[in-house]
């Protein structure tokens, strides 16, 4: 499997006996390409990138050097449980790296989506860089390529693969599940033992909420939007469509509204739902969501989220408007 053509005699892996075969397979061949070299790997926490770290783990040890980078703008617990999990769990060979103020001092007063989208790519690259600059023995780089990342055109997921890295680190590329879609990945996920959570953790952002927390983003704000976005989650499982809808988040805009708390008149943000199903990303439709859910939903967020005062449902499918809002 060592080019990058899926070839069509390859079974689709559908069950655990299938993802156990393909772990055994892909184990020995990362063996024999790395000897007794060390690899290293940006764990963003990701499904791609966590069942890439999972399958190394088994392969090859501590060898697998795993650096996961906070920027500040992942979702609330993510960070915590790339910790737990590989860290703990599978007593990974783990560096994790806080630089929420290095990301948001850059991002200070940038209200342009592309601006933004290229602050927190290019200083995730350099944190990357300085890191392995501090390793030894490097020979490697992991990253979670999967089969459509190879489909699509090239460049289209630099940021995301890490694909800007310097050429002078001159690390030779372990890829072990590029040949692979991204409902294969979660099956072999599983059959590696990684929480269902984790494998099942829907499509964010390289940028993450960097791009939800629309305009120029503060703390603040961000901090609103991380809680409001743990709600939508934790009510999306509660109620069953945590698995029925490809991506749902919240979005908050930078502008307030007038609102009335504790019989006081009170400005605040609109957090902003969105929830769409697609099969390719290139085009989406708008899930149902009950009214009893949005009710529930919106209670929760005004009254434990501080500076949040309405909750509006976006119903544009793709085309016209695009799954983010950035």
């Amino acid at each position: 499997m060592q080019n990058n053509v899926r070839p069509e005699s390859m079974e689709r892996i559908t069950t655990k006996a299938l993802a156990d075969a393909f772990i055994a397979e892909q184990v020995e061949a990362v063996r024999k390409q790395v000897g007794d070299k060390k690899v290293l790997l940006a764990l963003s926490g990701g499904v791609d990138s966590s069942v890439v770290a999972a399958l190394l783990i088994k392969a090859i040890g501590k060898q697998l050097v795993c650096v996961h980078v906070n920027h500040g703008l992942m979702r609330k617990g993510e960070s915590e449980q790339v910790i737990e999990v590989f860290g703990k769990e599978l007593d990974a060979n783990l560096i994790y790296i806080d630089a929420t103020d290095r990301f948001l001092d850059l991002l200070k007063d940038v209200a342009e989506p592309e601006r933004k989208r290229k602050i927190i790519g290019g200083e995730f690259i350099k944190v990357f860089d300085e890191e392995a600059a501090k390793l030894e023995g490097i020979k490697f780089l992991a990253q979670g390529t999967i089969y459509p990342d190879i489909l699509e055109s090239d460049g289209v997921k630099a940021h995301h693969n890490v694909g800007g890295l310097p050429d002078d680190m001159a690390m030779e590329l372990v890829e072990p599940v590029k040949l692979l879609f991204k409902d294969e990945v979660r099956v072999v996920g599983e059959a590696l033992g990684l929480p269902h959570a984790m494998v099942y953790r829907q499509p964010f952002p390289g940028p993450g909420l960097g791009v939800r927390c629309l305009g120029a983003i503060t703390r603040d704000r961000l901090n609103a939007l991380r809680e409001a976005d743990a709600i939508l989650r934790e009510e999306f499982d509660n109620c069953g469509l945590a698995e029925k809808v490809w991506q749902y988040f919240i979005a908050v805009p930078d502008f307030k509204s007038v609102g009335v708390r504790d019989n006081k008149r009170y400005e605040g943000w609109p957090a902003i739902i969105r929830a769409v199903n697609t099969t390719d990303a290139m085009s989406a439709t708008i899930e149902e969501i009950p009214y009893a859910v949005l009710h529930k939903i919106t209670d929760r967020i005004t009254h434990e989220v501080e500076g949040i005062n309405r909750v509006l449902l976006d119903l544009t499918p793709k085309p016209i408007g695009t799954i983010e809002w950035e």
